[in-house]
């Protein structure tokens, strides 16, 4: 049998129960800790009447206790998932009634959201910590025994399940298999992190509903590291952390580090117990990507990957970075293949690999693909591309690409999917939104480009004959119904919405006037 993270993780509790797993900035558990109270959170899930396959759902911006019941429902055979905080009371609706969630975990200051939910397979509510109505985590499971409760994971079982919207506009479960991440943290980022669990200490800042974050902190708790962790991002904290604890590995997204390099006396800092920064999730500029290198004094790593393929697919190296010479032009690339992975580009329209230079949709092959998406079978089925000759069915990413003396490069998105900030937003969720307001006749979503953020997410309108409305009103009418992070940052007004002939919006066309003159479109 393979092992798992699971796996890892009973041992390293075995081997260094006194050892500090994770640092939060209000307390720290040791991994002793950790594996009595996953036990306790498991046997009262049990009691509960949780079992295997049940999917138990996490509400919380607390990192720990998040990684914490993902580990403890691994233990009985169920599956956590982790619903982004960020999200409107009604997509949290959504999310809890389509994973049929039997138990929730949010902290206190969401407990409001908890207690507006119509879910019926709930049997139970409680909180990461005192501060609110519910009953704060260690106290719910203070009654039950810290006996681990023994269940051994097959490879093939779910042990994690995330969600990512589709471009219908709902969200999809991600069913992430135990095998998924143990090839993804065992042959994959903790080789290209060079990770040597008695010297590393990971700083965590971002959130657990993120294939990012969950899988980074999973992975370090596994290999016995360190885990310094942050509740929400503050550029000067983040540096802080760094210096304090002996950060030596990192996992951001590029407006963080630009954040982080804006902070006054950020070149005095003593970073030096760095080792390698990762990036990824959104389109880095290369002045940002230059001045980090030059800043931090450490090894830098870009990947690139989806929740779908479990994270990161391809890596460019540390070696691979060069600010000159003739390696200077890899800092646009995402690198090559990591190993256990297969990436294709393929001519749209065909099973033709397309030649060098040539763009083309990426097709992944990984033992680190999901499984599918819970309750969707059509849809994983849209997502997979079978093989020709019976091996393993290729991943079909909707991203674009190209080849270039064997390195990859991202070139555009099939899909119409904005990254701003290292978020997925899908323009059909915010038309479905925008195009509620009484004064819009027609409306599109696009990403544009954002100094900060990536992308920016606008809205282009048409207005209905006789009526009139601001960019103002607009962004607040959409603000009311879904996140703010989806919502439009920007609003422009048009006579027409450019379509084909069967009356689908031509995203590209809309793009094109913002994005001109830019070779990389996509994270």
């Amino acid at each position: 049998m393979e092992i798992s993270t699971l796996d890892l993780s009973r041992r390293r509790a075995r081997e260094k129960p006194q050892a500090v797993a994770w640092s939060a900035p209000d307390r720290s558990w040791t991994f002793g800790a950790v594996e009595t109270l996953t036990n306790r959170l498991a046997n009262a899930l049990v009691a509960l009447g949780v079992g295997r396959g049940d999917r138990v759902a996490c509400l919380t911006r607390h990192q720990p206790e998040c990684a914490m019941l993902v580990l403890a429902a691994q233990k009985i055979g169920a599956v956590c998932m982790p619903v982004n905080w960020r999200l409107a009371a009604p997509e949290v609706q959504y999310i809890v009634g389509d994973g049929k969630a039997r138990a929730m975990m949010a902290d206190p200051e969401f407990e409001p959201v908890v207690a507006a939910l119509d879910a019926p397979t709930l049997l139970a509510t409680f909180a990461t910590r005192p501060g609110g109505a519910l009953p704060a985590l260690e106290d719910w499971i203070a009654a039950h025994p810290d006996v681990d409760p023994g269940f051994m994971p097959g490879p093939d079982d779910i042990a994690l399940q995330l969600y990512s919207s589709g471009t219908t506009g709902l969200p999809k479960g991600v069913e992430l298999s135990h095998r998924a991440m143990a090839h993804s943290h065992i042959n994959g980022v903790s080789q290209e992190w060079a990770y040597d669990p008695a010297v590393h200490v990971n700083l965590n800042v971002l959130p657990a509903f993120h294939i990012a974050g969950a899988g980074v902190a999973l992975m370090t708790h596994a290999f016995g590291g360190r885990s310094v962790t942050l509740p929400d991002f503050d550029p000067k904290v983040a540096l802080d952390a760094i210096e304090r604890e002996g950060v030596t590995h990192a996992f951001l997204v590029p407006a963080m580090i630009q954040f982080m390099l804006a902070v006054p006396g950020v070149e005095t800092r003593d970073l030096s117990s760095l080792k390698i920064i990762s990036y990824g999730a959104s389109p880095i500029s290369d002045r940002v990507l230059t001045d980090a290198m030059r800043v931090f004094g450490c090894g830098f790593l870009q990947v690139y990957g989806l929740t779908e393929t479990c994270g990161a697919v391809t890596a460019l190296r540390a070696h691979d970075h060069a600010t000159e010479g003739p390696k200077a032009a890899l800092l646009r690339s995402a690198g090559q293949p990591m190993t256990d992975v297969e990436v294709r580009v393929v001519r749209p329209g065909t099973r033709d690999d397309c030649d060098d230079g040539e763009v083309g949709e990426l097709w992944i092959r990984s033992p680190k693909n999901m499984t599918g998406y819970w309750g969707k079978p059509h849809a994983t089925a849209e997502a997979f591309e079978p093989d020709a000759r019976g091996e393993p069915p290729w991943f079909r990413s909707g991203d674009a690409g190209y080849w270039k003396g064997g390195y990859l490069f991202l070139h555009d998105r099939l899909k119409d999917m904005i990254v701003s900030g290292g978020e997925n937003i899908y323009p059909a969720e915010v038309e479905n939104a925008l195009m509620l307001h009484p004064a819009v006749a027609d409306g599109a979503v696009i990403g544009v480009p954002d100094e900060k953020w990536g992308e920016a997410v606008k809205a282009v309108v048409v207005l209905k004959p006789g009526t009139s409305a601001t960019e103002r009103e607009i962004v607040d009418f959409v603000r009311a119904r879904i996140a703010h992070y989806k919502s439009p940052k920007s609003v422009d007004f048009v006579d027409a919405i450019p379509r084909n002939p069967s009356g689908k919006i031509l995203k590209r066309v809309l793009r094109e006037t913002y994005w001109a003159g830019r070779d990389r479109r996509i994270a």
